[in-house]
């Protein structure tokens, strides 16, 4: 494991920032800084907190600086389905059944998804099986050739979209799981033209081929806003609202109501569930 000043350094220099700016921003010497990323000095516990807050190291993160500094873990971490995590989990299922009959997911830090509402059953018909065995990776899902790709309209605009997004992700984490997975998925193929964004467009909506037409939907995230356990802190929800009045007409039909109640998607074994 690298030394603490080591990982400083490197968190440092992810964000951006010269040492004289991390030293502003935590009301420290920048000579006390630099004694800190080269092993000369310890950071105490508080001078940690303060550091890693300063730099937003994610709290994952945060634990591997402490434990390298010789303190123990700040932060807990848990699975979802702890009893400890019961009433995060109530607000979850709360989130997202109210956003039905639209569709909406909540995924980790490496989107795997942890629990969806039943209107994105609909939506995954014709999906390879195997993609949608636990865990299931939802960008996977998403852009795999045996996925939804192949009914993504403007498939050329929503990859690139999703790439970015990962890649944005991938240089703000260091995480070598996302590096790797946006490799994968970059290596997937493309569509060999697309059609030009909206220069009006203000979001990329993603614009599918179903039974009913073509459907358009635009995407929110939403994150605790003030999480003290790990798990939380990387757990998102991805919220689907529909990008026109067709869209939003067809979802709240009584034929795609229906097919929300009867289309089973994740296996009885997934680590946790909603719908």
């Amino acid at each position: 494991m690298r030394n603490v000043g080591e990982q400083l350094r490197d968190w440092r220099q992810r964000r951006h920032l010269s040492q004289l700016d991390l030293a502003g921003l935590a009301d420290i010497s920048s000579r006390h800084l630099s004694f800190i990323e080269t092993g000369r000095s310890l950071p105490s516990r508080a001078m940690l907190l303060r550091l890693s807050d300063r730099l937003e190291v994610p709290l994952r993160e945060r634990n591997a600086l402490f434990v390298a500094a010789g303190y123990a873990p700040v932060y807990s971490e848990r699975r979802i389905d702890d009893p400890s995590l019961q009433e995060a989990r109530k607000a979850i299922e709360l989130v997202l059944r109210g956003h039905e009959p639209y569709p909406a997911l909540a995924v980790d830090r490496h989107w795997h998804l942890q629990a969806a509402n039943r209107a994105l059953a609909p939506l995954l018909k014709g999906v390879a099986p195997e993609l949608l065995v636990p865990p299931v990776n939802v960008l996977r899902l998403s852009l795999h050739p045996e996925g939804v790709a192949p009914r993504i309209v403007n498939l050329g605009q929503w990859r690139a979209h999703l790439l970015h997004r990962l890649r944005q992700q991938v240089d703000a984490t260091g995480d070598a799981t996302l590096s790797a997975l946006h490799d994968e998925l970059a290596a997937y193929p493309a569509p060999a033209y697309d059609e030009a964004p909206d220069p009006d467009a203000v979001v990329v909506p993603m614009r599918m081929r179903s039974e009913v037409g073509e459907l358009s939907f635009l995407s929110t995230t939403t994150v605790f806003g003030t999480p003290v356990a790990v798990t939380l802190s990387e757990l998102a929800i991805e919220s689907f609202f529909p990008a026109d009045a067709k869209t939003a007409k067809v979802l709240r039909t009584t034929g795609f109501l229906r097919a929300m109640a009867t289309i089973p998607f994740l296996r009885r074994d997934a680590p946790y569930r909603i719908g």
